[in-house]
């Protein structure tokens, strides 16, 4: 979330991608770096060894909100 802010701040359109045990998480931060609501991709959480086929699934709903979130904000 933080790189994502970051980058963000310097123009650079982009998404943080967080799992669904840190979502209050990122939302804090979001808070904390004066942008509240800002939009994050959600996956399932865990990562780790998860299997290629369950990580593609992950990579494939993240990339459907990503897609999302980059193409229909405001300007």
């Amino acid at each position: 979330m933080h790189d994502a802010i970051e980058a963000e701040r310097l123009g650079i359109p982009a998404v943080g991608i967080m799992t669904d045990r840190f979502v209050r998480s990122a939302e804090v931060m979001g808070e904390l770096n004066g942008l509240p609501g800002y939009p994050f991709a959600v996956i399932a959480h865990p990562i780790a060894n998860n299997s290629d086929d369950v990580l593609r699934h992950k990579a494939e709903v993240a990339v459907a909100r990503i897609v999302l979130l980059l193409t229909k904000r405001d300007t």
